[in-house]
């Protein structure tokens, strides 16, 4: 940070009539991670308002506060104050002015399930057409030096921000990012300089946040509302919502690529299996490309073909673009192939809502020459609706499902276990994740495939208020090891 900071005026343009001269030396939201001479943004939550802690704000050293509701009568006559219609947004457009460097281009996804990769699809299909790349999203900030892990799909303002600086001061050129519902609601994304975007699907997740699906939906094509106008968007013409995807778009003034069977610009001609790989071919403007794509089912075909069409609304060839997929490689916990035994193959998958993990099983059925085992749970302090949807989907798309523990947070464990079996009171239920990932792969016999959904790259698991290492990927290596060690 700068000596001389910030003017009011150039972080908050009108909020501050009366000081907008004053320097301060930095935002924050967070009342405990409040320096001396910064000001506080002080923001309403699901669980609490930042404006009951504008005293303590004010005591660890702020000079400015910025809120949603009028002056506390005990302020302090010498802190300036503003109160304003949108804190969120303030704080996202000062936040963007505190970290100035964006690259060039910057892209984001929005969708209930594939952002992950397609963003970093979208990242190595840049990287293969020669551009500096990164990704950013819920499996950390990825560069061509490897993964910064975080947590968050959207990272609140002042870390994106100061993320996107730093990778533009870095060199790179071109960033690929999700766009959580949560993150376009609160405003994360505001202030960011984007290209284009682009709409994968909705399904049922975040209820216990949005009010209703059309709440949900509205939050997602926020997204056209920041991009600039005329900026392209892709739209995956096969998935549901899509129309109403495309007719945001058209009435914000935005291009569509659509892409998939029912797509114009990127239209999927065929897929042909072809072992744990698939030939696309695909008409691109008029002609006609095939390309052998190195991953499995049709949502990654259709995850891979928006991820070549945000490349092309960024401005690639198309034709190189779709060539590109040629060279992807998964996700990390995306339909990833972690180990074999006794002639089985396990799978781990980050899929914890219905739709995906409808889709996971789906997609997997065709590779189980055997029985298809499922190791699934659901999270706690999140949307109970899923709960019995999940169950029964697992009862009907596997031979074998085991109901577990995922993250259950402050609720109790066994009451979500048994809110996922009251829809199929036949599942196997064990609690302990890690014996229950073992018993899947005891189950193993030649042909057979079991996926670990739900926890996907995660290597931790939050029960109460503790964050516990735990990792889906090395409890299938022990338990293999294990397992074989005693025959």
């Amino acid at each position: 940070m700068q000596d001389t900071g910030f003017s009011l005026g150039q972080l908050f343009p009108g909020a501050f009539p009366d000081d907008a001269e004053r320097r301060v030396a930095g935002i924050a939201f967070d009342s405990r991670k409040v320096a001396q001479g910064e000001a506080f943004v002080a923001l309403a939550g699901a669980r609490t308002d930042g404006a009951r802690f504008i005293a303590d704000a004010a005591a660890r050293g702020a000079v400015a506060i910025v809120s949603g509701q009028p002056r506390p009568a005990g302020l302090a006559p010498g802190i300036a104050f503003a109160e304003v219609s949108d804190p969120r947004r303030a704080l996202a457009l000062a936040a963007a002015k505190v970290h100035p460097r964006q690259p060039a281009t910057i892209v984001a996804v929005t969708g209930t399930s594939g952002k992950s990769s397609v963003a970093e699809f979208t990242r190595q299909i840049f990287m293969a057409l020669g551009r500096e790349a990164a990704s950013l999203g819920t499996i950390g900030i990825v560069t061509a030096a490897g993964a910064d892990y975080g947590s968050l799909t959207t990272p609140d303002p002042l870390s994106l921000h100061a993320s996107l600086d730093r990778l533009a001061g870095e060199g790179v050129s071109h960033v690929a990012m999700e766009a959580s519902s949560h993150g376009l609601d609160q405003r994360r994304l505001d202030g960011v300089r984007l290209t284009a975007g682009a709409f994968l699907n909705l399904g049922r997740d975040h209820l216990d946040y949005h009010p209703s699906v059309e709440d949900y939906l509205a939050a997602k094509l926020r997204l056209w509302e920041l991009l600039p106008a005329g900026a392209p968007v892709v739209i995956n013409r096969d998935e549901p919502y899509a129309a109403e995807a495309a007719q945001a778009a058209a009435a914000a003034g935005h291009p569509v690529i659509g892409i998939g069977r029912g797509g114009d610009r990127l239209r999927l001609l065929s897929v042909e299996r072809k072992g744990f790989s698939q030939r696309l071919r695909v008409a691109v403007d008029g002609g006609e490309v095939e390309v052998m794509l190195p991953l499995v089912g049709d949502f990654m075909a259709g995850n891979a073909l928006v991820a070549a069409g945000l490349a092309i609304a960024a401005g690639e060839e198309p034709e190189a673009a779709v060539a590109a997929l040629s060279g992807l490689k998964g996700v990390p916990g995306r339909l990833e192939r972690v180990a074999e035994h006794n002639g089985g193959l396990v799978v781990v998958d980050y899929a914890h809502k219905p739709d995906a993990l409808a889709a996971v099983l789906r997609t997997l059925r065709p590779y189980a020459s055997g029985r298809l085992i499922c190791v699934f749970g659901c999270g706690g302090d999140r949307d109970r609706g899923k709960r019995p949807l999940m169950g029964g989907i697992a009862a009907e798309g596997a031979d074998i499902a085991i109901v577990t523990d995922d993250n259950p947070r402050s609720e109790d464990p066994a009451a979500i276990r048994a809110e996922i079996l009251a829809a199929a009171p036949g599942l196997r239920e064990i609690g302990d994740r890690a014996r229950a990932i073992t018993a899947g792969v005891a189950e193993l016999q030649p042909g057979d495939l079991l996926v670990v959904a739900g926890k996907g790259h995660e290597t931790g698991q939050i029960i109460g208020d503790r964050t516990l290492p735990f990792s889906d990927h090395e409890t299938v290596r022990h338990a293999v090891a294990e397992i074989s060690g005693r025959t």
